[in-house]
């Protein structure tokens, strides 16, 4: 019973310190990622109803959009992201949707996704925008990598995610309002491969966003890994029917961090039980001893285990990292 006080100080000193950090962290001469001009996405027919043949016409509708808010961005004296948006256009890019709106959301596709069995749809974590897109984008085409021909991975960026420090980062609302998005996309997925096993992988407060889409999900794996919570006391709230894993490197600073949930008079902080426990109830998998960053490294074990899980085979065994 003394460890839910002492849980609620760590977290009301956690919120303090994040409230603190948001107002005392200058602002650069650089604009907000969200504040950077962009047009409206160009009207595509929905997703799920596209059919596998008319997948090239989407891309190439995309990259046009993406030329659109480099142009756009250019002109604004936004040169930076600019530079960012201009390889995202290029021939060999496959972007299911792209929205440069409002720091940016995008779903891109690697590998085959017409012919693809297994798909696996990573959610990332705080500050990825279309100006750090890059760092998604690396460990996205590692694990593409490290799987075969028959797998397509896709880089979902499909909510404004928090800024590592930020008061956003301790409560559930930005993955509240994602859920939705994320269920509906892998609808759409399943139904225009609705023979492939889908995975779900998600970093960090990504994991919220998951735990939060979770319930009625039809997917056979949500990984969750260097995971703050998943907005659930356990894997069984989910309520889910897939298998839901569990990692953490041994360097990685979210261990650190309190576990959760606390109701203060207008808010309630914390993003509940840490996966990784034993009362979370998540099939663990070893990560290796990478930080926070280094989940899909290249030759990295976290990458190894989460392609063997994406491939519908039982983690290697190794150090169970807490």
């Amino acid at each position: 019973m003394a460890s839910r006080p002492r849980s609620g100080r760590l977290l009301r000193t956690l919120l303090a310190a994040l409230v603190a950090a948001s107002v005392a962290v200058p602002v650069s001469g650089a604009a907000r990622p969200a504040a950077v001009p962009a047009p409206a996405p160009v009207a595509l027919a929905p997703l799920g109803t596209a059919g596998s043949g008319a997948l090239a016409g989407r891309y190439a509708a995309n990259r046009a959009g993406i030329r659109a808010a480099a142009r756009m961005a250019e002109g604004h004296g936004d040169r930076a992201r600019a530079r960012a948006l201009r390889p995202m256009a290029g021939p060999k890019r496959q972007f299911l949707s792209f929205d440069g709106r409002d720091g940016g959301r995008t779903a891109e596709v690697l590998g085959d996704l017409a012919r693809a069995e297994r798909i696996a749809v990573l959610v990332p974590g705080s500050d990825t925008n279309l100006d750090t897109y890059g760092r998604f984008l690396k460990g996205a085409t590692a694990l593409r990598r490290t799987l075969d021909a028959r797998t397509a991975v896709v880089a979902w960026l499909g909510y404004p995610t928090p800024g590592t420090v930020s008061p956003d980062v301790l409560t559930t609302g930005l993955a509240d309002s994602a859920a939705p998005q994320l269920r509906s996309f892998l609808g759409d997925m399943a139904a225009l491969r609705p023979a492939a096993r889908i995975s779900v992988l998600c970093h960090s407060y990504g994991s919220v966003v998951c735990g939060r889409a979770a319930p009625g999900l039809s997917v056979a794996n949500l990984v969750l890994y260097g995971s703050p919570g998943a907005g659930a006391a356990s894997a069984s709230a989910l309520h889910t029917r897939a298998a839901v894993w569990a990692g953490r490197g041994a360097d990685d600073w979210i261990a650190d961090v309190p576990h959760g949930r606390l109701r203060l008079p207008f808010v309630t902080v914390g993003l509940g039980t840490d996966p990784m426990s034993d009362a979370f109830g998540a099939r663990v998998f070893a990560a290796g001893t990478g930080g926070h960053s280094d989940y899909l490294a290249p030759g990295s074990v976290a990458l190894r285990n989460i392609a063997r899980i994406v491939a519908g085979r039982a983690p290697a065994e190794g150090h169970r990292d807490a």
